[in-house]
């Protein structure tokens, strides 16, 4: 991969003293810092699998949900290489919105009612009976901007026309899932697993819309931080054994048995927690602020993980808290114009302590960074404190500037709140 998610992989795993080189493919410019960048796309599969070959590559950790949707487990695996991550059929699980939805009602685990349709009319009868709000969703992958929140009936239909119709989505809005609006508030929890044995990691909290105050069109997120306060014991240990250990055996009686990262995008309700997706990997940004808090050697986890020894092995976590905010380009999750240079990148780092500016959409043009994707960086800080790490990023982000930058001024305010 080459996002935020995998400069904070990269970073993980170049800690660990078992970790003798790293190469990203593609990677971007903050990872170069850290491994060797070469030009394979993430979803070559073919051409990673030969890489890895001729490199004799210890250990592949697949980043992005795509190459593990074509099935990448399952070539290195074929050609006796070691990757962490899950099969083609386990990552159905994120790949389809249908599958994940017909999983859930089957085995009891606790979601929004839903309804499937192939047929854009049928669709509109269901909303029209229905009503508002409702949450219309491509089955397929769209890079976390699949799922629209309708406040009225006509939202909902103007949703069923872009994706199935006007296929805004291509090929993975063909089938959508219509589905209950619940009320509450999200987290994110991710869990490593070895097919048996599941550890969840501390529970986080995305960003997903565009503007301030949760308003505006999906993203594929604004920032993060963790642990999220709403998600407390108890609903963590409803989370693990109504939600991440029941789906874990379900997939594995499926004949899907799951190894890897597991994230469940929940909303905390009256009722209890429950399931909004399913992820088959780390989450962007959620990735950034749980990666920098694990204290655990991250390659030894994964090991484990392929090895089936999870249940002999600890994942600790450092105290306090982190926070990532996300700089996007301006028009972002619209179109938007790159090759922007970026100023302040090393006075973000050095002059804030605790803070680490991941690249996203970076690259290197004539010896400077310049913008080159959406999500341009995620600026990172872990402090003692929800509000020290809230500061510490936000005073690093005022260090950091390019054309058009835009970013949410308030990640984490929902943790703050809970704490008053």
């Amino acid at each position: 991969g080459g996002a935020g998610r995998e400069h904070a992989l990269v970073g993980k795993i170049a800690q660990s003293p078992r970790v003798k080189e790293i190469f990203c493919a593609p990677g971007n410019a903050g990872i170069a810092s850290l491994a060797r960048c070469v030009s394979i796309g993430a979803e070559d599969v073919r051409g990673l699998v030969e890489f890895a070959r001729r490199e004799k590559i210890d250990l592949t950790v697949v980043g992005p949900e795509a190459p593990l949707a074509l099935g990448i487990v399952d070539e290195f695996s074929a050609a006796g290489l070691a990757i962490f991550g899950p099969s083609a059929r386990a990552a159905a699980i994120e790949g389809s919105k249908v599958f994940a939805k017909q999983l859930m009602a089957k085995y009891g685990i606790p979601t929004a009612g839903f309804a499937v349709f192939d047929d854009p009319a049928a669709a509109r009868r269901y909303i029209s009976e229905k009503g508002a709000p409702i949450v219309v969703k491509a089955d397929g992958l769209a890079a976390g901007k699949g799922a629209v929140v309708c406040r009225t009936v006509e939202e909902a239909l103007s949703a069923v026309e872009e994706i199935m119709v006007k296929g805004v989505f291509g090929e993975a809005g063909r089938r959508v899932v219509v589905e209950e609006f619940l009320e509450g508030e999200e987290a994110s929890v991710l869990a490593f697993t070895d097919g048996e044995t599941v550890i969840p990691m501390l529970p986080a909290q995305d960003h997903k819309q565009v503007y301030d105050g949760d308003r505006g069109p999906n993203t594929g997120g604004m920032g993060a931080y963790a642990p999220a306060p709403v998600c407390t014991p108890e609903v963590m240990r409803a989370v693990e054994e109504q939600i991440l250990r029941p789906t874990v055996r379900a997939m594995a009686r499926e004949g899907r048995p799951y190894r890897g990262v597991l994230y469940a995008g929940l909303m905390i309700t009256p009722q209890g927690p429950k399931v909004l997706e399913f992820n088959a990997r780390f989450g962007d940004p959620e990735a950034q602020p749980l990666l920098m808090l694990m204290a655990s050697d991250l390659v030894e986890v994964m090991e484990a993980v392929l090895g089936g020894r999870l249940a002999e092995t600890q994942v600790r976590w450092h105290e306090g808290a982190a926070v990532c905010v996300v700089l996007a380009s301006g028009g972002y999750p619209g179109p938007y114009r790159k090759g922007f240079p970026i100023s302040g990148l090393e006075e973000a780092a050095s002059r804030h302590p605790g803070v680490v500016v991941f690249h996203a959409g970076t690259a290197l043009a004539e010896g400077r960074v310049v913008t080159a994707g959406g999500r341009v960086l995620g600026v990172t800080a872990h402090a003692e404190s929800i509000e020290a790490a809230i500061a510490g990023a936000y005073a690093a982000v005022g260090e950091i500037s390019f054309e058009g930058m835009h970013y949410r001024r308030d990640i984490g305010q929902k943790a703050l709140q809970r704490k008053k």
